[in-house]
């Protein structure tokens, strides 16, 4: 039986969240050398978040879930210093239908979490894999794993060169698809344009989203990677309340907004079933910058 608690959100800057009200993690218990359990409630319903259908929560607030846990396992259990900047090497999560069930309140979930390949820069730890297992009522309806790395604010800057004081406002403005063609009510949700090439959509956003744009970046975030990619793949599979029960992502490189930015798309073929495995590549100035998998499950 878990003891975590469900009673407040943790600090938000713990997770790199300027509102309150985007934080979902709850409590941090460390049980031994790299083992954790952290409490989480799932908000009846988000803005962005969704549900996305009636009956079912949007499997990405479980990705996000998964984000903040690793933040405040850094943090909190690590020592990492909250002025460094986090990398995301890879995501990946597969979560039960059943697990994602929307009801008449709240749903408070735990993460059973494993730290592996810890790596330390100087006194610091600079990254580490952390597996996760997601338990709903006691039940296991989801697993995850995070690889990142964090390096301080001096080497980000070098790294980060021309691009350091970059803004989502250097990216076009791109005329979005029809909302309800990827399930969503609000053009401002819509994260993919047309493009004149079959399977081919354009990432767009916009800057003052209050979610993906919660607090100031250089770079187009991972999360906002993975659901365009996922708007993508609904588009390909003709499904606009598909579901992406599983994820597995990568991302190779940065994406910059100062330059366009696609989504390459090649879905399975439809079979009897009801789920689409879809493959998308994320390509700016002709290189690989990101790469995926998605298992959809059909509406």
């Amino acid at each position: 039986m878990s003891s975590v608690d469900f009673q407040q959100t943790i600090p938000r800057s713990l997770v790199h969240r300027a509102a309150v009200s985007e934080v979902f993690v709850t409590d941090l218990h460390i049980l031994g050398e790299g083992r954790f359990e952290v409490g989480a409630q799932w908000p009846r319903r988000h803005s962005f978040f969704g549900p996305r259908t009636p009956v079912s929560h949007d499997p990405m607030l479980y990705a996000e879930t998964i984000r903040q846990a690793a933040l405040l396992i850094a943090h909190r259990a690590y020592g990492v210093p909250l002025s460094h900047s986090f990398l995301s090497d890879y995501k990946s999560y597969d979560i039960d239908e059943t697990g994602l069930a929307t009801g008449g309140w709240p749903v408070d979930v735990v993460l059973r979490v494993t730290a592996h390949e810890v790596e330390f820069r100087g006194k610091h730890v600079g990254g580490m894999r952390l597996d996760f297992e997601c338990f709903r009522g006691g039940r296991r309806i989801g697993t995850a794993s995070e690889g990142w790395r964090c390096v301080t604010s001096a080497v980000y800057r070098r790294v980060r060169g021309d691009h350091f004081a970059a803004t989502p406002f250097q990216a076009a403005v791109l005329p979005a698809v029809t909302p309800a063609s990827v399930g969503r009510d609000r053009v401002e949700d819509v994260l993919v344009a047309a493009t004149p090439t079959d399977g081919t959509w354009a990432l767009r956003f916009d800057p003052d989203h209050a979610v993906l744009f919660d607090h100031p970046v250089d770079h187009a975030p991972g999360m906002l990677l993975i659901e365009g990619a996922r708007q993508a793949a609904l588009l390909a599979i003709g499904d606009p309340y598909a579901l992406p029960g599983c994820v597995d992502f990568r991302f190779d490189q940065y994406v910059e907004f100062d330059s366009e930015c696609v989504l390459v798309v090649d879905a399975d073929p439809a079979g009897p079933g009801r789920n689409r495995f879809v493959r998308v590549e994320v390509r700016q100035k002709g290189a690989t910058v990101a790469s995926g998998t998605l298992g959809m499950h059909l509406s």
